[in-house]
C-alpha cells in the first residue's frame, strides 16, 4: 500500500504535438475534485480512433487543434480519492469508462447518456486521454474489477462494451444467429459479447487470416475470408437460405455494410457499429422495407460496464489472446506506428504507462 500511495509531483505523458509527432513530456500530477479519484494507469489499449487522430488529426467534427494525449481504453489502481467519494477506496483495481456526461440532460435522464451533448470523452479533442502515468476521473465512471481480472482485461471492457451495447440495442436473445462483418478489436470483442448473450451461431467476415483465427478463439462458429469466398453466398448457405437474425457491421466499410444488410433474414435486425469515411452509402431500401428490417445505429455504449466486467470475470473468453504487442509509455510513438502500418499482424496493442505489469506485482 505504501508504494501505491507514494505519489510523485510529476508524471510522464505521451503527448501528440501534431500528426505523427508524439513526445514524452513531464507534466504535473492532476489535482482531483471532491467527487474524483486519482488513478495510476496500468494498461491502455490502442484504439482505431487513436490511430485516426494520430494519422489525420480529426474524426468527423472532432479536430485536434492543440497538443493532445490519446488513449481511452484503460484500467489502473486508485491512489487518491476526493472527500465525497464513498464507494471506492485507495488500492482498488478499476476499469475506467472514458466518457463523463452531465447527468442532467434528457438523454442522461432517460439512460442514454452516451448521447449526452456535453460528454467529455477521453482522447476526443479537446479532452486529454490515458497515455499518462496518472489520470483523474469522476467516481461514477470508475468501476472496481476483481483481483482475478487483469488490468488488460479491465481495459478491454471499453471495446467489449460496444458489442454489449449493440447486443442490447438489437435485443439479442439466446439462440440467435449473428453475423459480424469486420474483425478488428471491436468486431472481435463483439464476437465474445454475442456469445455471452447466448448467440447460438456466429458467422464472421474479414480478409486477414490472423483476425479470422482470433475470431475462432473468441467463439465464432464460421469464419469467411472475403478474399476467397463470396460472403453473401456463404452466409445464405450456412443459414439454409434464411439469413441471420442479427448482423453487426463493425468495419466501417461500405461493402461490408451492404453485405451485412443482405445477410439479415426477414424481420431481422442490423446494427451499424463502424463509421465509414463517406457520409452516404447506397442501401437497398425496398429490401429493408419489404423485409421489415430494423436498423440500429450504435454510438459508443451506455450502462454496459458492470455487465462487461461480469462477463469478463466469468472467463468466457481469454481476451489476452487478442494482445499481439506490448509497449512501455516511452515507446508510444513506435506502438502507434506499428498499429498504423501493421494491421495484417497486429490486433490489439497495449501500452503500460507505469512499466510492464509483471514488474509491478
Amino acid at each position: 500500500m505504501s508504494r501505491i500511495t507514494d505519489i510523485p509531483s510529476t508524471m510522464k505523458a505521451a503527448v501528440m504535438n501534431k500528426t505523427f509527432d508524439i513526445e514524452i513530456k513531464e507534466l504535473p500530477i492532476p489535482e482531483i475534485a471532491a467527487d474524483e479519484v486519482l488513478i495510476k494507469v496500468m494498461a491502455v489499449g490502442i484504439c482505431g480512433s487513436d490511430i485516426h487522430y494520430y494519422e489525420h488529426g480529426r474524426i468527423g467534427p472532432y479536430v485536434v487543434e492543440k497538443p493532445i494525449i490519446l488513449g481511452h481504453e484503460c484500467a489502473g489502481v486508485i491512489v487518491k480519492k476526493g472527500e465525497q467519494v464513498e464507494d471506492l477506496s485507495i488500492g482498488d483495481r478499476v476499469a475506467i469508462e472514458p466518457g463523463i456526461t452531465c447527468g442532467t440532460c434528457e438523454h442522461c435522464k432517460e439512460g442514454r447518456y452516451n448521447l449526452c451533448p456535453a460528454v467529455e470523452f477521453l482522447a476526443t479533442p479537446p479532452i486529454d486521454g490515458a497515455f499518462v502515468q496518472y489520470i483523474k476521473h469522476r467516481q461514477d465512471f470508475v468501476y472496481k474489477i476483481p483481483d482475478h481480472l487483469s488490468f488488460e482485461e479491465g481495459a478491454f471492457n471499453e471495446p467489449f462494451s460496444v458489442g454489449i451495447h449493440a447486443a442490447n440495442r438489437t435485443k439479442l436473445k439466446p439462440g440467435s444467429t449473428v453475423a459480424i462483418m469486420g474483425m478488428g478489436p471491436v468486431g472481435l470483442t463483439a464476437v465474445a459479447a454475442v456469445k455471452a448473450f447466448g448467440a447460438k451461431q456466429v458467422i464472421v467476415t474479414d480478409l486477414a487470416p490472423i483476425r479470422l483465427e482470433a475470431a475462432k478463439q473468441m467463439g465464432a462458429d464460421y469464419v469467411i475470408n472475403v478474399k476467397e469466398e463470396n460472403p453473401d453466398e456463404r452466409i445464405r448457405e450456412i443459414t439454409n437460405g434464411v439469413g441471420v437474425d442479427i448482423a453487426f457491421e463493425t468495419a466501417g466499410n461500405s461493402k461490408a455494410l451492404q453485405t451485412a444488410l443482405a445477410a439479415v433474414r426477414r424481420g431481422g435486425k442490423l446494427a451499424i457499429v463502424g463509421l465509414p469515411p463517406q457520409s452516404e452509402i447506397p442501401l437497398n431500401v425496398p429490401l429493408i422495407a419489404d423485409n421489415e428490417i430494423d436498423i440500429a445505429g450504435i454510438f459508443r455504449y451506455a450502462n454496459t460496464y458492470p455487465k462487461g466486467i461480469d462477463f469478463l470475470s466469468a472467463k468466457i473468453v481469454n481476451m489476452h489472446d487478442l494482445i499481439t504487442d506490448r509497449f512501455e509509455l516511452r515507446a508510444t510513438k513506435a506502438a502507434m506506428e506499428k498499429a498504423r502500418t501493421n494491421k495484417e499482424e497486429s490486433i490489439k496493442i497495449m501500452i503500460y504507462p507505469n512499466g510492464f505489469i509483471e514488474d509491478e506485482q
